[in-house]
Formats: structure tokens, sequence, C-alpha cells
């Protein structure tokens, strides 16, 4: 599948969310290429005269959304959104993800948490029977300590534990913290070891997003399509 055919049904996906944007909203704002077509989309309806506030989960997606014309509010202690809007790397048949490829988890996760629904854009190659296998697990840990963390997690998962790097230098996330990759063969019981991981001394975040998706809209080659969240 040549990658710009996959964009194509990323910005159809996309285009789909926005119509799940009313005027006045605030609206949060997810980080990565799918996110990218949405806040480019949202720009054009601002221009059009539609009024919102979006909540921006990494510098790159602000500086997109200033550029679109979107008003932003980043710094507030406590929002009010009404719905946040993002990609994800994998997802399950029970719309659970992992999130965290573009080192954005910890931001994504806040403001995924602090909506009042939160809709998930993926084109159909992200939809997986189980999570693990293909992609590795971000998680995000603090520097000190942080290969006693790892330790930690191997031990835990008994899996390899891999160090983000980028430039041959360890990847830095915006609040100064590292990601570790964690290669898994599957996640049979995603809610079980997003507990178990939050146990441990050192981890800030993790990539599992259990249980938080409320809309699922997938762009495939036959269009595209939309699926509430299961019911339990």
């Amino acid at each position: 599948m040549a990658p710009h055919d996959l964009d194509t049904y990323k910005k159809a996906a996309a285009l789909k969310a926005v119509e799940y944007v009313r005027d006045g909203m605030i609206v949060g704002l997810g980080t990565g290429s799918t996110a990218k077509h949405l806040v480019i989309a949202l720009g054009e309806k601002v221009r059009a005269g539609m009024k919102l506030r979006g909540v921006p989960t990494s510098h790159e997606t602000a500086a997109l959304a200033r550029e679109s014309g979107i008003a932003l509010i980043d710094t507030e202690n406590r929002w009010d959104i009404d719905v946040a809007i993002d990609g994800a790397d994998q997802v399950d048949p029970s719309f659970n993800l992992i999130k965290g490829g573009g080192g954005a988890l910890l931001k994504e996760k806040i403001v995924a948490a602090s909506a009042k629904q939160f809709i998930v854009l993926v084109d159909y190659t992200k939809r997986v029977s189980v999570l693990g296998g293909s992609f590795p697990l971000p998680i995000e840990i603090i520097p000190f300590g942080w290969g006693s963390t790892a330790r930690e997690i191997e031990k835990l998962t008994t899996s390899a534990v891999v160090l983000r790097e980028r430039n041959g230098t360890p990847f830095q996330t915006e609040a100064g913290n590292l990601i570790v990759d964690v290669h898994l063969p599957r996640i049979d019981h995603p809610q079980d070891l997003e507990a178990a991981l939050n146990q441990i001394p050192g981890i800030v975040e993790t990539g599992l997003f259990v249980g938080r998706t409320d809309l699922l809209i997938v762009g495939t080659p036959d269009g595209v399509e939309v699926h509430h969240a299961p019911t339990v």
C-alpha cells in the first residue's frame, strides 16, 4: 500500500470527524498525520465563520492550529473540552488503543480524559485483532533511574524494552521525559497491563488507551466507516 493511498483514507476519516464539531465548541486537537488533516479542515471551517477553541496535544499541533487560524487555550488549569479528536497507532475490536508513536501520549491522554467525547480517527490498516505484535507499546518514563524503571518493565512484561532515540540521542518528550518502546508479541488484557504498569515507580504514562474511545472513524478503500464504542 503506497503511503499516499493511506493518506487519502486518513484525510477522509478526518473530514468525517469535522461533522461532529459544532460552533462554539472547545476541541482537543490530536497529534500525528491523521490529526493534521483534522486541524487543517477545522481551520477551513473557522475561516468560513465557525467559532471554536482548541486544546493542542503537542507544540507541532499548536503551531499548525495557529497557522490555520484556530484560537488555542493551552495554559488554563481546567478545561471543559466538548470533544477530543485524535489518531491511533493500533485499535482492537473493543476500541482499546496503542498511541504514542509520535511521542505525545501524555498530553494526548490528558486531553482525551478531559473531553466529554473522544473520537478516534484511523485508516483501516490500524485495526488489529489484538494489540501489540507489529507495533511496540510506548511508555513515558522520567529520566531519573530510567534504566531501573526499564528493568522493572522488562520483568513485568518479559519483553524487550528499548529506549527511543532520535538522531543518536535519547528522544525527549515535551515534558522533558524519556520514552521506552516495549515489544510485546500480543496484549490480550490491556486493562490489566495498564494497571500493572502504573504501579511501577518512574512510569509517567503508558500508550495504552483503554475504554476511552467513544467513536471510531475508519478510512477504508470502500469509504468511511463510523462505529460507536461497543457496550459492555
